[in-house]
């Protein structure tokens, strides 16, 4: 009896209807439909699967990223009508029977029981776990941004989550605290509602613009953040981005790296229309952090310099004025002998690297000079250099 009720309340979800097409649930449902040997093993393993055969934490875990109409209301600080109120009350009390079942449940009256393997569930409280969820919206969000705090923009312009995202942390970067901190205030005046600029990070390759953007967002996430990598040519898509981010009570860095353009270019006139806010473009919850290896972004021909256009100077003007529409704008200047050094010991102090100062110094400096100079990202080749040799 109890796995007929099951099987009619799980076929009656409407707010959660997105649950009914995840694979595991819809084998549990074969199950409890038909507790064959087949249903109840394929549903088993499906389980092993994608849940390490724990069915309470896969029901939690699938509550928990549902973009159902009852998140996205609150998520726009909507108050959801009553009725639909009052069918997600009904629908955890199901989802909660659901993460209880037991395999003796499930195996009930289900001939050779004694052979096939079992799962773990019950130790989850589904209602008060997507209540605390639900109540702190702008910290965990929904859907697929529940499950992910790092993006990219794919060949068809959608949002996708980035499957190995950069794990570099705040405390792995060393000097350029003053550039960091910058970028950390500006980060945490976003998340607390307060006005935040789009930011430029400028300066030499290999100082540790984009790490900074990437161990910020990772340094934040679990405070409502979430970083979109934009790739330059597909700067025309923003104004969609935005639009489809506008109501989502997450806030957003939509991440640019490596900055610069050609003359006549159309993806310089589609940034410049979101750096001066348009109606399209306009987001309260969304900056943009672009970093660039130039100060002026545009890259510079000797013909554009000598052109016959009678307008030339205030061409070039525009083109270098692009820079400052970033409301903050942060540089980076390459390390100093004494600064890369300091790089390199902390960095070698971090890996265990057991060598006379002299000597680690004296291999460093070579190192850089044989590379072209001196940088954050070359101390940390050379560290890698030595612990592979």
């Amino acid at each position: 009896m109890m796995k007929n009720e099951l099987k009619l309340r799980l076929d009656s979800l409407a707010v959660f209807r997105d649950l009914l097409k995840d694979e595991t649930i819809c084998a549990l449902k074969r199950s409890l439909e038909n507790c064959s040997e087949g249903n109840y093993a394929e549903f088993v393993s499906l389980l092993y699967k994608n849940a390490n055969g724990d069915l309470g934490r896969h029901i939690k875990t699938l509550c928990s990223r549902s973009e159902n109409v009852y998140v996205k209301a609150v998520g726009m600080g909507k108050q959801p009508p009553e009725c639909i109120k009052n069918s997600v009350k009904a629908e955890l009390q199901t989802l909660q029977m659901l993460a209880d079942l037991t395999p003796e449940q499930l195996l009930k009256n289900c001939e050779g029981s004694q052979y096939l393997p079992q799962f773990a569930s019950g130790g989850v409280d589904i209602i008060s776990e997507f209540e605390h969820r639900v109540k702190s919206i702008g910290k965990y969000g929904y859907g697929m941004y529940a499950a992910n705090h790092m993006f990219y923009i794919d060949e068809a312009e959608r949002i996708v989550p980035v499957r190995n995202p950069d794990s570099i942390t705040l405390d792995q970067l060393i000097d350029y605290e003053a550039q960091r901190q910058k970028v950390i205030d500006n980060t945490q005046a976003l998340l607390a509602g307060k006005p935040a600029a789009n930011m430029l990070l400028t300066g030499d390759a290999g100082t540790g613009k984009s790490s900074t953007i990437k161990a910020v967002a990772n340094a934040l996430h679990s405070e409502g953040l979430r970083i979109i990598e934009v790739r330059k040519e597909q700067l025309l898509a923003i104004p969609k981005i935005l639009d489809e981010l506008a109501e989502n009570p997450l806030k957003f860095i939509l991440f640019i790296d490596d900055l610069s353009f050609l003359k006549d270019d159309d993806n310089f006139n589609a940034l410049k229309a979101v750096l001066e806010g348009s109606v399209s473009a306009k987001s309260k919850n969304v900056v943009i952090y672009a970093t660039s290896n130039r100060r002026h972004i545009i890259r510079e021909r000797f013909s554009d310099r000598e052109g016959d256009d009678i307008h030339r100077n205030e061409t070039m003007q525009e083109f270098v004025s692009l820079s400052e529409r970033f409301g903050l704008h942060i540089t980076f200047q390459k390390p100093n002998k004494a600064t890369f050094l300091h790089i390199v010991h902390s960095l070698a102090k971090e890996e265990g690297i057991d060598m006379d100062a002299s000597e680690l110094e004296l291999l460093a400096e070579r190192f850089a000079l044989e590379r072209g100079g001196r940088s954050a990202r070359l101390a940390r080749q050379f560290i890698d250099s030595l612990l592979s040799s």
